[in-house]
C-alpha cells in the first residue's frame, strides 16, 4: 500500500465562520457574497450573508469587503531540505507558502544529497510530518544524482509517496534516457516533470541572449536552448503515449511547441512562473535608456537571475496568451531561496533563482488582473490547477470539501518585503514593489496555517 501523497505536521482542525465575504471559485461556479462556516476542518455551510449561526466557541472573521478564494497549490518549489537549510527549511518554506495563500506545495529533488532513493524520501516525509505547516508533496529525481545516466527506482519511490519524478535544475539531455523513464513511469504511475534546457546551447550564459545581453556584455542563453528540448520531449511523449509536464516555460517558441503538441493529442501540460509573466530581460538593469532601451546605470539585479532566464516582451506576451487559451495550464513559483551572501556577488557569479511564494498572488493580481489583462477567476484557476496536474484533488469552495481556502483583501496596498519575509531568504525579484491584494488568512487541509495579526477575529 502506497504512502499518502501529501504530509504535514499535526495541527488542530479549524472551526470558524467568515461572514459576508465574496466567495469566488471558478470550479464550483460560486461568485458572490456569502457566509462560509468551517467546522472540524471541513466546509460545513455556505449561505447568504448573515444567515449562518456559528457554533459555540467558533471564531468569527469579518469578511466584508474581502474575498475568500480556494487556497493555491504550487507544483514547483525548492524547500532546500536536506542539506541546504541555511537557505530554507520545511518550516520556513511552508510558513512562507501559507502567508502567500497556498494550501499545498510540491518540493523538488535538487537537494544535498539529491532525493533519489526511498530512504531519503522517507526521511524527508518524516521531517515534514514534524515541521511542515501546510501539506507538502515530493517529486524525487528521474535519474540518480540528477546525472542523467541511471534511472531511479521509480516504483519503490511511488510506494514511499512520490507524486512523480523530475531532474529539475538539470535537463534529461539523453533522448534515450527520457524514453526509458517514460516507459517506466507508465508502469508505476506519477508524472514526469521536465526542466527543458540544452546545456550545449546554454553553457556560459547568465541571462537571455538578445539585445540586452549584447549591450551589457553578459553571456546569453538562446531561447532555443529551451524550445528545442520542449519540442523534442513532446515528440517523445507522443510516440510513447506518455504523460509529461513542462516546467517554467519562458519563450514564445516553447509555448507554440506545447500548443502544437496538445493539438496533436500529446499528453502534455506546462507551467509559467510569475517572474516570466511580469518581467523581461531589460528589468535586470536599474534605470532605463531612451525609447525603452535598457538602462546602463546601476548594478545588475541578481534577484532577477533565474533559470530559465527572463525573456523579452514577445515571450512575456506569449505566456500570457497561453494562460488565456489554455496552453499554459498553471502558475508555479519555482520558489528558489538563496542566502544573501550567495546573491550579493557580481551578476555572472550569482546562483540562479528567485523566491516567490509570498509575492506570487499579489504581483500577478496587480500587474495582470487590475489592468484587465486576465480575470481574477482565471488567475485563481491557474494558481490552483497544479494539484490536478499531479493527480491530487484540487481545492474547492463547496460544502463537504476539506477546508482549503484563503481570505484576501484585494484593495489592500502593500510593499513586498517591507516587513521582511516568512521565508529564510529574501532574494525576491519583486522586492520593494508596491502591490495590491493581501493574504489575511490561509486554511490548509482544515487547519489555520497563517493569519495576519491585524485580521479581526472574535468569539461567537
Amino acid at each position: 500500500m502506497s504512502a499518502p501523497k501529501l504530509v504535514r505536521a499535526p495541527a488542530p482542525d479549524a472551526t470558524l465562520l467568515v461572514r459576508a465575504a465574496h466567495l469566488l471559485d471558478p470550479r464550483t461556479g460560486i461568485d458572490g457574497p456569502h457566509d462560509v462556516l468551517v467546522r472540524g476542518g471541513v466546509i460545513a455551510e455556505i449561505g447568504a450573508p448573515g444567515t449562518i449561526v456559528p457554533p459555540e466557541g467558533a471564531e468569527v472573521v469579518d469578511g466584508k469587503g474581502r474575498h475568500v478564494l480556494p487556497a493555491f497549490v504550487d507544483p514547483h518549489v525548492h524547500l532546500r531540505t536536506p542539506g541546504q537549510e541555511h537557505k530554507e527549511d520545511l518550516e520556513t518554506g511552508t510558513r512562507a507558502a501559507a502567508a502567500g495563500g497556498y494550501c499545498a506545495v510540491v518540493a523538488m529533488p535538487n537537494t544535498s544529497p539529491v532525493l533519489d532513493s526511498a530512504p531519503l524520501l522517507r526521511s524527508l516525509r518524516d521531517a515534514a510530518a514534524r515541521d511542515a505547516r501546510i501539506p507538502i508533496g515530493v517529486m524525487p529525481a528521474i535519474t540518480r544524482d540528477l546525472a542523467g545516466a541511471e534511472l531511479t527506482e521509480m516504483a519503490e519511490l511511488m510506494d514511499e509517496g512520490a507524486l512523480g519524478f523530475t531532474d529539475d535544475g538539470r535537463p534529461v539531455t539523453s533522448a534515450g534516457m527520457l524514453r526509458k523513464a517514460l516507459r517506466y513511469q507508465k508502469l508505476c504511475g506519477g508524472v514526469i516533470a521536465l526542466h527543458e534546457e540544452d546545456p550545449t546551447l546554454s553553457a556560459g550564459g547568465a541571462m537571455r541572449e538578445g539585445a540586452t545581453s549584447a549591450l551589457l556584455g553578459v553571456g546569453g542563453v538562446p531561447s532555443i536552448s529551451e524550445s528545442t528540448m520542449v519540442a523534442r520531449d513532446c515528440a517523445i511523449a507522443g510516440y510513447e503515449d506518455a504523460r509529461v509536464h513542462m516546467q517554467h516555460l519562458s519563450s514564445i517558441d516553447s509555448v507554440r511547441a506545447v500548443r502544437d503538441a496538445k493539438a496533436r493529442g500529446v499528453k502534455v501540460s506546462c507551467e509559467a512562473s510569475p517572474h516570466h509573466l511580469l518581467l523581461i530581460d531589460r528589468d535586470i538593469v536599474g534605470g532605463s535608456g531612451p525609447e525603452g532601451a535598457p538602462g546602463t546605470s546601476g548594478a545588475l539585479d541578481t534577484s532577477l537571475k533565474m533559470n530559465p532566464p527572463l525573456g523579452d516582451e514577445t515571450d512575456r506576451q506569449a505566456l500570457i496568451e497561453g494562460l488565456k487559451d489554455g496552453t499554459v495550464d498553471c502558475i508555479a513559483t519555482d520558489h528558489a531561496p538563496h542566502a544573501r551572501d550567495e546573491k550579493d556577488v557580481p551578476f555572472e557569479q550569482a546562483p540562479m533563482g528567485t523566491t516567490g511564494l509570498e509575492s506570487a498572488f499579489a504581483a500577478v493580481y496587480t500587474e495582470l488582473v487590475v489592468p484587465g489583462t486576465l480575470s481574477l477567476g482565471l488567475v485563481v484557476e491557474k494558481l490552483t490547477s497544479g494539484a490536478e496536474l499531479l493527480g491530487l484533488p484540487g481545492p474547492r469552495l463547496e460544502v463537504g470539501a476539506p477546508a482549503n481556502l484563503t481570505l484576501v483583501d484585494l484593495e489592500r496596498q502593500w510593499t513586498i518585503g517591507e516587513h521582511g519575509y516568512e521565508s529564510r531568504s529574501a532574494n525576491c525579484c519583486f522586492d520593494g514593489r508596491r502591490v495590491r491584494g493581501k493574504v489575511l488568512m490561509t486554511i490548509a487541509a482544515g487547519a489555520v496555517a497563517y493569519r495576519e495579526r491585524r485580521t479581526a477575529l472574535s468569539a461567537a
